[in-house]
């Protein structure tokens, strides 16, 4: 993996001085995936954003095809994966570059988690999502994986992948699809759930308050028509109020990002279209 200098790109910083060193991690191992656009779109947005940024990906795992599985089933499954995400992170952070990632899951995010819990134990983790993902195995209604992840980093199930990460540093950004049990356990934990009118950039950067923070987006957070993904829900965020909420956080901050679930194959938004604004919206994060 290199973490090569930025071209002239049209997304080219107006001040490059500043920018910090990337590293960008591509996941193409199946990680509970159960649609056959995740990993594509993972590949996708995260070749363009190689390109963009003049860095060359590592990446990370073996692709395998879709399938309906228990996250009992998948988890094993995609240990190697996880490990090598895990592998992939800590090296990166100990050579004091920021690593951004393209993954096809949230699942994906079982490798990584705990090592920001462990390198930055005061990091504010904003989970930008539709979803809560803070469901357990006791919990779980449909057995998806990714809606088991940040209850899983948090402890209160253990994956084998690790966990350390404090609840009450977690912020889920623009949720508003969360099981009822899923809603008590958040609740139990300190969880701050903001729904998308409440996700504004003040209220996230007065939450952030000059903290490191670690940001995860799963593009179902944005309001069905802009980027495609899996498990979409209605009334959500728009691709500028992300842009917005990035915007609003010091760029010095920022410990990481993870780009999560762009699917690819949508019969009614191009894929082209779709890669061009996740990379508009990242590069709101002025890295």
């Amino acid at each position: 993996m290199t973490t090569g200098t930025r071209n002239e790109s049209p997304y080219r910083l107006e001040d490059e001085s500043m920018a910090k060193p990337i590293e960008l991690i591509i996941s193409q191992g199946r990680v509970g995936d159960r649609t056959e656009g995740a990993l594509p779109g993972a590949l996708k947005a995260g070749r363009a954003l190689g390109r963009m940024l003049d860095v060359d990906p590592l990446v990370v795992g073996t692709p395998a095809a879709a399938r309906t599985d228990d996250w009992s089933e998948c988890l094993p499954a995609a240990g190697e994966t996880l490990r090598a995400l895990r592998d992939a992170v800590r090296d990166a952070l100990d050579r004091g570059t920021t690593p951004v990632l393209a993954t096809n899951t949230c699942g994906a995010s079982l490798g990584t988690l705990p090592t920001v819990a462990e390198r930055f134990p005061d990091a504010i983790v904003l989970w930008i999502d539709a979803h809560g993902d803070f469901n357990t195995p006791q919990t779980t209604e449909s057995g998806y994986l990714g809606g088991m992840v940040v209850a899983a980093a948090c402890g209160l199930w253990d994956s084998g992948h690790g966990s350390g990460l404090n609840p009450a540093q977690v912020v889920i950004v623009g949720g508003r699809d969360i099981d009822p049990a899923e809603r008590l356990l958040l609740d139990q934990h300190g969880v701050t759930v903001l729904s998308p009118a409440q996700s504004t950039p003040e209220r996230v950067a007065a939450i952030v308050a000059g903290k490191d923070v670690w940001i995860h987006v799963d593009w179902d957070v944005l309001e069905p028509g802009y980027i495609p993904a899996a498990y979409r829900v209605g009334d959500g965020l728009l691709p500028h109020e992300v842009a917005a909420i990035f915007a609003a956080l010091d760029p010095a901050q920022v410990r990481g990002v993870e780009l999560a679930e762009f699917e690819d194959g949508d019969a009614e938004i191009p894929a082209l279209l779709s890669v061009e604004l996740i990379l508009e919206t990242f590069q709101a994060l002025r890295l």
